[in-house]
């Protein structure tokens, strides 16, 4: 598979861990949009949320609980946090393995949801 963050969670390419288990890794984001940004991707290969099949869903509520355990040991959980998951070319999606990137560490600015095109 060529999968970077497959590779990442195989131990295949380095990575600045902040957390792993059997099913999941948080580690740092290589371009940080947060003075805190983590990604936290589980161990199996999902490409994106579309993909989440009725099978994965106690997954994806573990993943949840590894947000909330990232944000605490980051310093962040009481201040607040951001967590965002891009899914299709169109949210800005670059690896296709499901992940969230939890970000924090400074007030963050407003999400409109409206791109450029439509402002």
């Amino acid at each position: 598979m060529d999968c970077l963050f497959c590779k990442i969670a195989a131990g295949q390419i380095p990575s600045n861990k902040v957390y792993e288990d059997d099913q999941f890794l948080v580690f740092h984001d290589i371009q940080p949009a947060a003075p805190t940004h983590v990604l936290i991707i589980p161990k199996k290969h999902i490409a994106t949320m579309n993909d989440v099949a009725a099978e994965d869903l106690a997954m994806i509520g573990e993943m949840h609980k590894v947000a909330q355990n990232a944000a605490k040991k980051l310093g962040i959980s009481e201040s607040g946090y951001r967590l965002i998951n891009n899914c299709g070319p169109d949210s800005g999606q670059a690896v296709y393995h499901i992940h969230y990137h939890l970000l924090g560490g400074a007030k963050l600015g407003a999400l409109t949801g409206i791109s450029e095109s439509h402002a």
